[in-house]
């Protein structure tokens, strides 16, 4: 066991938050703790850190075993480098390299038995290094950094200079680096780029010690999590498996409940029926029948009826006019920022009815061409065409178009002057804002809650093309599931940028992904893309109709050649890089053998010549598991 919370409760004023919650984490299970907004995810984290106190229950922690914790707001010493900031989880490591270093400068003036002493240290501190990793832990560090989404020019960016969200990333390269046996991530994935969030994927699952995760990517829990710890009014339920395993679950249990109640009802409604009968008769027997039921009616255990869901959003799409067929055209688009080209001469185009999701790595410029589409900024040359009746509702992921120094309902009223007072906080309601929360000021809304004003505001719009940057940030799991319905039930056009694989997944048509300043065009969902993404040739010219089956052109089949060359290549130098490996762990392990026998024990000189040896051996043996990371 590493974890155990047996009876947590904690309340803020009269508002429980949680109600003697008790669950469990195994050695090395991988878990979530999944909720509504406010459901007290974050606040159960922070009490088995100890950073907040509980009003009753107890935390246990297993012996020896350490706890690291991410959480979604971050601050780093701006004095260091990016690198230099994640390379202090390696601290214990650098410590002891600076001691043997040391113990090395004063062997060479010793001899006798202070020699013998220094060099018993010396070993032990050289197998200590060796086992913590310390002869690859530079390359594992860098291997961690890119992992993340950084690039090696941004590695001596001092912290200082960095976005929220990049600091977040740093820290968490830190906290994967330190290993502690029970990891609590709060969002770990609302930072990274697809790329990046695949492979944290991949260090999680084979992540040695134990995983808490709160997060909203269904696709990241689905590949991730084994089991499911969900907070609801105040208490907790476990479930076996992953996302869409627990999904199944809680749906069928909702059923077979209200079932199970509904069944029991009918049963008391016909007793009761059959008893007010039985006194109507008004005879001795019949009175005497009545009671013996009314007797056995009265010791059935009476089903609590099940809570219903939630407060949920509601939220429904419908443009006002029909846009013609050609939505969108985007012709030999090019743009660029000083040095750094987004698009040259880009090309697609989009139908009536297609719901088309741009994906691409952070830094690509998938926010920029949607700012561009609706006019929010230049483009250095080429075309971009709307077509005819085409009316447009943006939602934009920094809620820029909502005025910050208004309230929710002047927000609305202002933009909809004729909405009546009546059906503006109706629209509000259906948005959760009731009663005073309508009056509450842009600036201090949560960006949940500054989501739904803008999804209210995209609803009122009654647009025909809506342009959407990172939807279901800041939603919890239900308002996603909420909007990706209303999605995929309206009849306009949909173009989107997101980093929900999940959200993609339901709704998207048609896939542009955004790379070397070009689309590359996949007709269908995001399983589909991943599926054709290993194909050579599966990502057409995004101006090219899915229909055409067109003959490939010489420059392409020279791309294609180049490629597989290329591949070809690389297969070679990987499998040299395994030999070269496993030659250099045969020589280490024969200096191993040597250093271990007597005659060099005994011989100081020989002792500190064969150690030299290792440490170079070693050092080269890093170096090529870098070399072989980079080329898996």
């Amino acid at each position: 066991m590493v974890l155990a919370c047996n009876n947590i409760s904690k309340a803020f004023g009269e508002k429980v938050i949680l109600d003697n919650v008790s669950f469990n984490i195994e050695d090395r299970e991988k878990a979530a703790i999944v909720g509504v907004n406010g459901a007290g995810k974050t606040t159960l984290l922070k009490i088995i850190m100890g950073e907040m106190s509980k009003d009753s229950g107890d935390i246990i922690i297993g012996n020896g075993k350490t706890l690291g914790y991410l959480s979604q707001h971050q601050e780093l010493d701006g004095k260091r480098s990016i690198y230099e900031e994640v390379l202090t989880a390696k601290k214990d490591i650098i410590e002891l390299e600076e001691k043997i270093r040391l113990l090395e400068i004063e062997m060479k003036n010793k001899s006798g038995n202070e020699l013998e002493s220094l060099l018993k240290s010396y070993t032990r501190l050289t197998n200590e290094f060796e086992n913590k990793g310390g002869f690859s832990y530079k390359s594992e560090v860098t291997g961690v950094i890119k992992g993340l989404g950084f690039k090696e020019d941004e590695f001596d960016t001092p912290t200082n200079n960095l976005s929220g969200g990049q600091k977040t990333r740093v820290s968490l390269g830190k906290l994967l680096l330190l290993k502690p046996d029970l990891l609590l991530l709060d969002e770990p994935t609302n930072h990274l780029d697809m790329e990046s969030i695949n492979w944290l994927e991949t260090y999680l699952i084979n992540y040695k010690g134990s995983v808490i995760v709160v997060a909203h990517d269904r696709y990241f829990l689905d590949r991730v999590v084994t089991k499911i710890v969900e907070v609801e009014r105040g208490k907790v339920t476990t479930y076996k498996g992953n996302y869409s395993e627990y999904s199944a679950k809680k749906k069928k249990l909702a059923s077979d409940m209200l079932k199970h109640f509904n069944e029991q009802q009918k049963e008391i409604k016909a007793q009761q029926e059959v008893i007010a009968k039985l006194r109507s008769f008004n005879r001795e027997k019949s009175v005497k029948r009545a009671e013996s039921r009314e007797k056995l009616l009265n010791k059935i255990d009476v089903l609590d009826k099940p809570v219903t869901e939630e407060k949920q959003m509601s939220i429904h799409l419908e443009p006002d006019v029909l846009s013609g067929k050609d939505v969108l055209r985007v012709s030999n688009i090019s743009k660029s920022f000083k040095d750094k080209v987004l698009f040259s001469d880009a090309d697609f185009e989009i139908k009536r009815g297609e719901r088309v999701a741009v994906i691409g790595k952070n830094g690509t410029g998938k926010t920029t061409l949607l700012k561009m589409i609706t006019g929010g900024m230049e483009w250095d040359k080429g075309e971009i065409i709307l077509g005819a009746k085409v009316h447009i509702g943006y939602y934009d992921q920094e809620h820029h178009v909502l005025n910050p120094e208004k309230s929710i309902f002047q927000e609305i009223s202002d933009e909809y002057p004729n909405l009546d007072n009546t059906r503006i906080r109706n629209i509000l309601a259906a948005f959760m804002f009731t009663g005073d929360a309508v009056f509450k000021k842009i600036r201090d809304l949560s960006g949940g809650e500054r989501g739904r004003v803008s999804l209210a505001k995209l609803m009122l719009s009654e647009a025909n093309f809506l342009i959407l940057d990172e939807p279901t940030n800041h939603l919890d799991i239900m308002s996603k599931e909420i909007l990706e319905n209303a999605l995929v039930n309206y009849t306009g056009t949909v173009l989107y940028v997101s980093h929900d694989r999940y959200f993609i997944n339901r709704t998207a048509t048609r896939i542009l992904e955004l790379e070397a300043q070009k689309f590359a065009n996949y007709i269908g969902n995001y399983d589909y893309y991943l599926e054709k993404k290993i194909e050579p040739d599966a990502g057409a010219t995004a101006g090219e109709k899915a229909s055409e089956d067109k003959d490939i052109s010489r420059e392409e089949w020279a791309v294609y050649k180049e490629e597989q060359a290329r591949e070809r290549k690389k297969a070679s130098d990987l499998n040299k890089t395994e030999e070269k490996i496993h030659e250099v762990e045969e020589q280490i392990n024969n200096l191993d053998t040597r250093l271990s026998s007597e005659d060099v024990c005994s011989n100081p000189d020989m002792l500190l010549k064969l150690f030299e040896e290792k440490e170079k051996l070693s050092a080269e043996l890093a170096v090529l598991y870098e070399k072989w990371e980079n080329l898996v």
